[in-house]
């Protein structure tokens, strides 16, 4: 297996192609065939089979017609909220991502009461 957290897009897409392809091959199925009933010309099948881009609507006719559409769940699991985040959302869904927090910074000079 290659290390794909270092590939570009690229090397990812052409990664994805021959995994389609092998895939499809296991299965015993044409390319004429897969294409078909995935709803996708055969040229938009060779392309993504050879690492063309493609959308991400022929991956999925691809993937379901392979019977592999449940492999998403393998690559990006569906989120767990962590105990602290869901003690604060209190029942509600979140809706958007904070920004880091970052801690103020030191005054230049102490600070001192005002007594006068």
């Amino acid at each position: 297996m290659k290390n794909l957290e270092t590939a570009n897009n690229e090397a990812i897409r052409q990664e994805l192609g021959k995994r389609l392809k092998a895939e499809r091959l296991n299965r015993n199925v044409t390319q004429k065939v897969l294409a078909e009933k995935a709803g996708i010309s055969r040229r938009t099948l060779v392309g993504a089979e050879r690492g063309e881009p493609f959308t991400i609507d022929t991956l999925l006719s691809i993937l379901r017609e392979l019977d592999c559409l449940a492999q998403i769940d393998l690559f990006l699991p569906e989120p767990e909220i962590s105990p602290i985040q869901l003690s604060k959302l209190k029942g509600k869904k979140r809706q958007k991502a904070s920004s880091k927090f970052t801690y103020p910074k030191p005054r230049s000079t102490p600070w001192v009461w005002n007594e006068g």
